[in-house]
């Protein structure tokens, strides 16, 4: 008999895993309440009973849900089940494990493109140029991913690029980021940036050196630096030089090289400012305006040195003669040791004392005073009065139009999610009445200018006007309208209207009975004026002999003759 499945704050229903990192696991889920699927990720159950991992995990889910993006999964709803109330599961205890709910993306990480062979050239561009555009927005935004890499890059069944998994991101501002700060990061230490590698603070340029590193791997079909361990790449990130890609794959465009080698620069002011400036780099590139080889052995030189072959293997030495204990020592206390040796120093004392740090035991560092406002968007607005009433906070809703979400559900809160109120104080909800809709007024019997200005005066725009012949509406004349009076549709719906041309189709009557061709007339709206002609013999009953008219579009209340014989 198979278990029932695991339903989280009664709405998220958990099906098959479909993913798992070094600090949770991926499952494919399902919103009960909006019916959509989703990819729910869960804390390690180990991980959760630690305090440190818990609050990092819910600044991921901070961190994302500050982004709305095509380039960046978004991130739908997050919680804590050891917050939800007297009943909330103690931590440590199954259930108790936090979660964030995201969208569901359909389709393949980039390591695993990578890992079938070559990628086409315009793929790899394409496929970076939609990682820096997502990263533009990101550092907008004043978040920086920090472990930029394949993995955490997913390619849609339609090609779009979409980068997930902000777990060791950080704010811009915050510069006591560095890289000891995570245990994921042993893990990607082939996409490191310099600083990341020596446990310095890291900004925005720290994602650029990483997108730089794979753009070199869709190039190349290997990453820069390799090594038989995750600290021997790390070095080589810190000292050695990178060969041009067309060293390592002649088939690799020449124009890219230099606009790689400026992304892998070990100084970061050496680097392009920001992704807007990688991504106009590289569209110059694509359209044929790269930098000449003359320019290229430039810009090497001034990134790494003279001679880039050399400060390789003058780095790779060094690390020889750092680690052979069979040599005998020249002179006493050599420079380069003495420097390395300092460098490891204050490496093993930095890490010691930021592991310390985050091993103390603390709970949120919130006064008992305060209350932190929830993440409550897209949540139902009962539930999301629910969670303020627990945290000691009051409600005001206020209601407005949102197309984007599900009608009585949070569009935004007032102040923000993450900001401390004390108890007692009141949080806007501005809940969804759904997507704003207008009336269509009546159009009826208006011209088409009146008609005109009446649909700009609700939102709505004229579409096409068909005129049509009606002996009895003047012309310009509204007839019918696409979309019925009093209907409810969506601002800037199209109407279209049918009109009256003013005019009526004047058959052809000669031959015909007097009488008869002037009421057909007259069922026209036309004025039949009877006219004798003594030149030609009478004819009983007297039939019309000829019009004043050709047959044929006329305009309405027009006076047409009909001519009969009189003569003998």
């Amino acid at each position: 008999m198979s278990e029932e499945p695991r339903i989280i704050a009664e709405r998220y229903r958990v099906d098959e895993l479909i993913g798992e990192g070094g600090m949770a696991k991926v499952y494919r889920g399902y919103d009960l309440t909006l019916g959509r699927d989703v990819a729910v990720k869960i804390l390690d159950p180990d991980l959760a009973r630690d305090t440190a991992f818990r609050t990092r995990f819910r600044l991921e889910a901070q961190a994302a849900s500050r982004m709305a993006h095509p380039s960046i999964v978004r991130v739908f709803d997050a919680g804590d089940p050891t917050t939800a109330g007297d009943d909330a599961p103690a931590p440590g205890t199954p259930g108790s494990e936090p979660y964030i709910v995201m969208e569901l993306v359909q389709g393949r990480q980039l390591k695993e493109i990578i890992a079938e062979g070559p990628v086409p050239i315009d793929d790899a561009i394409g496929y970076v140029d939609g990682i820096l555009e997502a990263l533009d927005y990101s550092h907008r935004a004043g978040v920086v991913h920090r472990d930029i890499k394949p993995g955490n890059v997913m390619i849609t069944d339609k090609g779009t690029v979409k980068v997930m998994d902000f777990g060791i991101a950080r704010a811009v501002s915050d510069s006591s980021s560095t890289v000891a700060e995570t245990t994921q990061i042993i893990g990607t230490a082939a996409y490191f940036s310099p600083e990341q590698a020596k446990g310095e603070p890291v900004d925005a340029r720290a994602d650029l050196y990483s997108t730089g590193v794979v753009l070199y791997e869709l190039l190349t079909g290997r990453q820069p630096f390799r090594g038989d361990s995750p600290v021997a790449v790390a070095y080589q990130h810190v000292s050695e030089t990178p060969l041009a890609p067309t060293e390592v794959n002649e088939d690799s465009p020449g124009a890219l090289d230099p606009i790689v080698l400026r992304a892998l620069a070990k100084d970061p002011y050496q680097r392009y400012p920001d992704a807007a400036s990688f991504r106009s780099a590289l569209d110059s590139a694509v359209a044929g305006k790269a930098p000449s080889k003359k320019e290229l052995g430039a810009l090497t030189s001034e990134l790494y040195g003279s001679s880039p072959r050399q400060a390789q293997e003058t780095a790779r030495s060094l690390r020889q003669l750092s680690t052979d204990t069979t040599m005998a020592r020249t002179q006493s206390g050599p420079p380069v040791a003495w420097i390395w040796a300092g460098v490891a120093l204050l490496a093993v004392l930095l890490i010691s004392v930021l592991l310390w740090v985050l091993m103390m035991p603390r709970g949120e560092q919130i006064p008992t005073s305060a209350r932190e406002v929830p993440d409550l968007i897209d949540v139902s607005y009962d539930r999301a009065q629910a969670d303020l009433l627990a945290l000691d906070l009051q409600s005001k809703v206020v209601y407005e139009s949102n197309s984007d979400i599900a009608e009585n559900n949070v569009v935004r809160t007032d102040p923000e999610a993450g900001q401390s109120l004390k108890v007692g104080e009141t949080v806007t909800l501005y809940v969804s009445t759904g997507a704003e809709t207008v009336t269509v007024p009546t159009l009826i019997g208006l011209s088409e200018s009146a008609a005109k200005a009446a649909l700009n005066d609700v939102g709505l725009e004229l579409g096409s006007v068909t005129p049509r012949n009606d002996p009895e509406s003047a012309a310009d004349t509204v007839l019918e309208a696409s979309i019925a009076a009093e209907t409810e549709v969506a601002p800037r719906t199209v109407i279209d209207l049918v009109v009256a041309s003013g005019r009526v189709t004047l058959p052809d009557v000669t031959g015909w009975t007097l009488d008869a061709a002037t009421a057909k007339l007259e069922e026209l709206g036309l004025t039949a004026l009877q006219t004798e002609m003594g030149d030609c013999p009478a004819t009983s009953p007297a039939t019309v002999a000829s019009m004043s008219s050709a047959p044929g579009d006329v305009t309405v209340r027009s006076e047409i003759e009909l001519r009969y014989c009189t003569g003998e």
